[in-house]
């Protein structure tokens, strides 16, 4: 059986751009907008993982485990904590969310 993991995505808005991440494969992209950067990790995602389970199957739980460092773990929880105590998205992003069809290792 399959399971969907649940994704962690921090993002900071600096000098024009939006450059989020995917905490849990150390995974990052950039662009002028917050909705083309989501749009550009959740490929980025989908092709990471469709690349580690079709050419690096040996190492596929070491590579969907690969974490970002610590300090940027910090930053999207007191994020979250935030945008949900303001309901506002000024220049930092927190989300937490399972991607659909995208089993990963746990």
């Amino acid at each position: 059986m399959k399971v969907i993991k649940k994704l962690h995505v921090y993002g900071e808005y600096l000098d024009g751009q939006w450059s989020l991440m995917c905490l849990d494969f150390s995974l990052a992209v950039q662009s002028e907008t917050l909705s083309c950067a989501q749009t550009k990790l959740s490929q980025q995602i989908e092709m990471y993982i469709k690349d580690v389970q079709e050419q690096d199957s040996a190492f596929e739980s070491q590579l969907l485990s690969r974490k970002a460092p610590s300090v940027y773990w910090l930053k999207f929880y007191l994020f979250l904590i935030i945008q949900a105590l303001t309901h506002q998205v000024k220049r930092h992003f927190a989300e937490s969310r399972s991607l659909p069809n995208l089993p990963c290792a746990i």
